[in-house]
């Protein structure tokens, strides 16, 4: 018999939005200034998000040498020819007004000496479209200006399940200080940023464990392209070193900044015509591959030669500092570690999904736009465009509540320790992979989680990132090619016949299943 939660406390909403950067809190804009009354839900505090360290910048065409279809064309290349030409078009001619917003919000960014915005470019970028703040702080004004709003925001609660019948979202169980409680509301908005927690080192920040893609999963929302993960090429290299792992921007490397070897060669030299600013899946390839020729594990970004880097980039420079690195005067070690999710809970570009009240925006969903390999500084752009799309639609959209608080069942989940599976997801699932590995680490996912009632916010964590493993591992073996970021070692060329996504969904026994034929690639 099901055990029953007990219900501690109750609230109501037109529009819950759980997450807390640049996404969600575009989207709570959104619909509080089009009379929805909404409640923002953040596990963690106020800068606890993705948005606060991106460094880079926003991409957005720039005024003049520049157009929409030169920057949809950086897209889709960079996209593996998985991008969706019509949401990469769509996103991409937005990138200008959502701009114009965050700064009539007061966002300052930096400028150039004729007093306009200064651009700087980034790997796989034709031109000189990005736009920063604070030099690599581009994140934290972002993070500063959306904060500023004033909205109602619940920090320290945890999203457990979203509550639907048989019309679509009803509400969402709730676990924070108090015990388990309701929010009534006919909308729910997943803006809670990434996946990188399923590896031992990311550049994301400890909340990113996929919550969004279980809670839409569990919701019966499909997830598609999870086996494109970015690994960022250029992430400050410790002995040892796990968890949350300072990067060093592309920006970097747009300045003239050179990735070398131990021996001071070239690393990406022949392999792209943009050398070291080729997209990122080629750059992290390129890296993985030479240290696999010469058995160590990390090369060196040579910054020596460019001047005011401490101006340009005052966030990486005391990053340095604190790993006791002068980039004026030292190599810096790097190497490649999870970035960024290519895929997500599958919408249109309008935040919605398959179940009527469901909106996603920002990394967590999958629009289209970033196909098999996301186009550097394209994340922030997706979520101030995204988000005030879906914040509309859902205040537009709204119904009226109707979910009672009696038999609300636990939350019952498979669930792996920790650390096991992102031992396995690093040694098997990471920048280069094989059908041996990958099915090496599905079944020993398997062997090491058992059932559980998540009664606390870290389980309900953990639960989130073994069915989401589950669901990169299957989707990573259906996909029996090299494409974007997904690299296999056993099948290195890209196959014209698998030029499609590959969506899951929990079927009607709650097993995770395609609802996209099978590939028929060339064996």
């Amino acid at each position: 018999m099901t055990t029953a939660i007990t219900v501690a406390w109750e609230d109501h909403a037109d529009l819950v939005v759980v997450g807390g950067g640049v996404a969600g809190l575009t989207a709570a804009r959104a619909a509080s200034r089009r009379g929805a009354r909404v409640l923002t839900v953040s596990k963690g505090g106020p800068t606890d998000t993705a948005t606060q360290y991106a460094q880079g910048g926003i991409a957005v065409v720039a005024p003049v040498g520049d157009s929409v279809d030169a920057h949809v064309a950086d897209t889709l290349a960079a996209g593996g020819g998985l991008c969706d030409e019509d949401a990469v078009r769509s996103i991409v001619t937005a990138g200008p007004d959502a701009v114009t917003a965050l700064r009539d919000l007061g966002a300052v960014f930096d400028t150039a000496g004729d007093g306009d915005i200064a651009r700087t470019r980034e790997g796989g970028h034709s031109t000189r479209r990005i736009i920063h703040a604070g030099g690599d702080a581009t994140g934290a004004e972002v993070q500063r200006v959306l904060g500023a709003a004033g909205l109602p925001v619940l920090f320290g609660a945890a999203a457990a399940r979203i509550l639907t019948d048989a019309r679509g979202v009803t509400g969402l169980l709730v676990l924070d200080e108090r015990g388990f409680g309701v929010v009534h509301t006919p909308a729910v908005l997943l803006a809670t940023g990434g996946l990188g927690q399923l590896y031992a080192c990311s550049t994301n920040p400890p909340g990113a464990t996929a919550d969004g893609i279980a809670l839409a999963l569990a919701a019966g929302a499909g997830v598609a392209d999870l086996e494109f993960v970015q690994f960022h090429p250029t992430v400050l290299f410790a002995e040892g070193g796990t968890g949350r792992r300072p990067l060093i921007s592309e920006a970097v490397r747009g300045e003239g900044a050179r990735l070398v070897d131990s021996r001071g060669r070239s690393i990406t030299e022949g392999v792209h015509p943009l050398g070291d600013l080729a997209p990122r899946d080629v750059v992290s390839r390129a890296i993985a591959e030479r240290l696999t020729a010469l058995g160590e594990d990390h090369v060196y970004l040579d910054a020596r030669h460019l001047d005011g880097f401490a101006t340009r980039f005052p966030t990486i420079t005391a990053m340095c500092a604190d790993a006791g690195l002068d980039p004026a005067r030292d190599l810096l070690p790097v190497a490649p570690a999870a970035h960024y999710s290519c895929g997500g809970v599958v919408t249109d570009v309008h935040g919605r999904t398959r179940i009527p009240g469901l909106y996603a925006a920002g990394e967590v969903a999958r629009t289209g736009l970033h196909g098999a390999n996301r186009l550097a500084s394209n994340s922030l752009l997706e979520g101030l465009v995204l988000g005030e799309r879906a914040g509309t639609a859902a205040a537009i959209e709204r119904a009226g509540t109707r979910v009672g608080t009696d038999g609300i069942p636990a939350v019952a989940s498979t669930v792996c320790d920790r650390t096991v599976l992102q031992q396995l997801m690093t040694r098997h699932a990471l920048v280069v992979r094989d059908a041996d590995g990958l099915a090496a680490a599905a079944v020993e996912l398997g062997r090491m989680s058992v059932v559980a009632t998540c009664t606390d916010a870290d389980r309900l964590e953990d639960s989130a990132l073994t069915v989401t493993a589950r669901a990169l591992l299957l989707a990573a073996q259906r996909r029996t090619e090299s494409r974007g970021c997904h690299t296999r070692s056993d099948r290195p060329d890209t196959d014209p016949t698998q030029a499609r996504s590959l969506e899951l969904r929990i079927d009607d026994d709650g097993e995770l299943s395609f609802t996209t034929p099978e590939l028929t690639g060339v064996n």
